[in-house]
């Protein structure tokens, strides 16, 4: 009889991680493990449950006493509510599909540079790092400092850098206002962004309708797609909306079947996709790529986050350039001897 335990585990970021919403220094997560009773002490797979405290639905108080539950009863989490804990089960009982090239390491995916934001001159160092890196697609957060010096910011990167030769992508984590979000974009288009995503926080669906409708600049949903939904609400929802762009984080999306889901939902509607990690540990963001792989996707991702943090677990992920890669030959760190609770 299958059965399963889990263990909190805490990630250290390397530097104080802010966005519009919060500065974050660590991201606190829960990995699983598969066993049969016959023989507990062998793991039959790992997973990750990354609840995401303060932005996904799953954040609520009884959330470790539904994992405990999902535990006894590891095929039956493949139906669970929580889209953090479906996302763990799917993985760790061999649901994600897996592209064999990406995990015999003879293809990488390619990412977008990940710019965190802070004070303009730290931005701008942050922006020169990724560059000098390899980087070709750049995501800005940005929203989390004065709206003039962001706009100074890309001016800057415009003058040294073509869209020809530098893409620039925007991520506003619903920072503006809806009686300002256009005036904003207007203003953002001058630099020939490729898309933004979520101008406005997640909940208003008319005035994302409004905005993707008119918006000069590529609208793409992110925090709009938060939590469960059943393939219906979820085609409602994007009909609706029409966005140019899905952003999809499978553990606050309804794991990778609801995932799986939005991207059928996409294609029907010639609405373009991509992934991005949700600060999962390793363990996550291995699953999320080799699930990105298999899709033969030729946009970039944003996966590029397994360096974020100081305790990561040790993995065959590897990032050489602007691309994600899988090392078949490197060790992933044991995690038999971690405080597993029942």
């Amino acid at each position: 009889m299958l059965q399963a335990q889990y263990c909190p585990y805490r990630l250290d970021f390397r530097f104080e991680a802010r966005t519009s919403r919060a500065v974050m220094h660590h991201k606190d997560t829960y990995f699983i493990r598969i066993y049969d009773t016959y023989a507990p002490e062998v793991t039959l797979g790992a997973g990750e449950c990354p609840l995401f405290a303060g932005l996904g639905a799953d954040d609520r108080p009884d959330y470790e006493a539904r994992l405990a539950a999902a535990c006894r009863n590891p095929e039956l989490a493949l139906d669970e509510e929580y889209s953090s804990i479906r996302f763990g089960f799917e993985m760790a009982l061999g649901r994600v599909a897996s592209d064999v090239s990406w995990l015999a390491g003879e293809v990488g995916i390619p990412t977008n540079g990940l710019v965190w934001m802070g004070d303009k001159t730290t931005m701008a160092s942050r922006i020169d790092e990724k560059l000098e890196q390899g980087f070709k697609v750049l995501k800005l957060k940005i929203g989390g400092i004065n709206f003039e010096e962001e706009v100074d910011l890309l001016a800057s990167i415009r003058r040294r850098y073509a869209p020809e030769t530098l893409e620039i992508r925007l991520d506003a984590n619903g920072s503006f206002s809806p009686e300002n979000a256009v005036g904003c974009l207007e203003r953002l288009s001058r630099f020939s962004v490729h898309s933004i995503e979520q101008p406005v926080k997640a909940g208003q669906p008319e005035e994302m309708r409004r905005i993707c409708a008119i918006s000069p600049i590529p609208i793409g949903l992110d925090e709009e797609l938060i939590g469960t939904r059943t393939f219906e609400e979820a085609e409602k929802l994007v009909s609706f909306i029409r966005p140019q762009y899905l952003i999809l984080k499978p553990s606050l999306c309804g794991g990778f079947s609801g995932a799986d889901a939005y991207i059928d939902i996409a294609r029907r509607r010639d609405i373009g996709w991509w992934a991005t990690s949700a600060l999962e540990s390793n363990i996550g963001l291995a699953a999320i790529a080799g699930w990105v792989a298999a899709k033969k996707t030729s946009l970039p991702q944003g996966l590029g986050t397994g360096l974020l943090y100081s305790n990561n677990i040790e993995s065959s992920l590897e990032m050489r350039g602007e691309c994600l890669w899988y090392n078949p030959m490197a060790v992933w760190q044991s995690i038999e001897s971690l405080p597993w609770r029942n």
